[in-house]
């Protein structure tokens, strides 16, 4: 893709976010701000929780954007003996007496680790590296994933019994953590209606692999002002207790605060939605509007915010 200047190009993004999520829309009924999310995720090369009841159409919201967005896509279903090489792939032998690699369902662009918590840690573990390092390991080979790789998990907060919870390690690792709610009444009256009658949709392909990377490079291009820098910075820096800029509030609520990647995280999502909003450089309202989903899961309350009914989301409003 050539644009004359990037400033063209951000217009290009704004227009195709808009089309995106018009497209997504005749499918995935309501949840604007998850799709917003996912989205932002994708451009800023990040990955995403999803955490919501059954029957939110999790699995639906991941399909209907990798058909919108022309990509590869693969469901894992994570069970408790689920393996390593289930995920990544592995050696066998082949017809010639010759080892080969036969790759898993990792090798995709974008994955859906459906309720990622029902896994042991180990079958967790080779998820994180390949999150991290956008490559596998088998037999002592390195595979690279394919470009762009995205990972869009899931999770139940209804049932724990039989679950792994994902360790603070790897959740740090996932760019936003997003609650699903409820459709509003009219929402799931629409929903209703389109999903009981035979009413067939065609969704069109808005973006390529190709056109995502740009647009990935894009938004690391795109200029934010130091004070910016310093108000996300300093965002994070106030939810570790006993630091210098910690709150009396964190100070009494919080055990652990956010590390560096949630600083990170915080401008790179504020440059892409700055871009998907039609603005050609962050504010710091881009920085409070991803704030939450960035926060939220990088933070651990302690045992007294929990026992006064203290929420995450309200200890991460009262630092703005």
């Amino acid at each position: 893709m050539q644009f004359e200047n990037d400033i063209k190009a951000v217009d290009a993004l704004h227009q195709l976010y808009k089309d995106i999520k018009a497209e997504i829309g005749k499918v995935v009924i309501g949840q604007d701000e998850v799709v917003k999310s996912v989205l932002i995720s994708i451009f800023s090369n990040g990955h995403c929780l999803l955490v919501g009841v059954p029957g939110l159409a999790k699995t639906l919201l991941v399909q209907t954007v990798s058909n919108v967005l022309d990509l590869n896509f693969n469901r894992i279903q994570f069970t408790p003996d689920l393996m390593p090489s289930d995920i990544i792939g592995a050696e066998i032998l082949g017809e010639d007496r010759n080892f080969k690699f036969i790759p898993g369902p990792i090798f995709s662009n974008i994955i859906l680790a459906d309720e990622i918590n029902r896994t042991p840690p180990k079958t967790q573990a080779a998820l994180l590296e390949a999150m991290q390092e956008k490559a596998v390991t088998a037999a002592g080979q390195r595979h690279i994933l394919p470009n762009p790789f995205f990972v869009l998990a899931t999770q139940n907060p209804i049932e724990q019994e039989g679950t792994y919870p994902l360790p603070e390690a790897q959740l740090d690792r996932f760019m936003f953590h997003v609650q699903l709610g409820y459709p509003s009444f009219e929402e799931e009256l629409t929903i209703v209606k389109n999903t009981t009658s035979n009413q067939e949709v065609q969704l069109k392909k808005i973006i390529n692999a190709q056109q995502i990377q740009y647009f990935q490079k894009l938004v690391r291009n795109i200029p934010i002002a130091d004070n910016v820098v310093e108000y996300a910075v300093k965002l994070a820096s106030k939810t570790r207790p006993q630091t210098a800029h910690a709150t009396t509030e964190v100070n009494k609520y919080i055990s652990w605060g956010a590390g560096p990647r949630a600083s990170q995280f915080l401008v790179i999502a504020a440059k892409c939605h700055a871009a998907i909003s039609g603005k050609y450089s962050p504010d710091i309202e881009d920085v409070q509007a991803v704030a939450e989903a960035i926060l939220r899961h990088r933070i651990v309350r302690n045992y007294r915010a929990e026992a006064e009914g203290l929420s995450m989301e309200q200890i991460i409003k009262n630092l703005f």
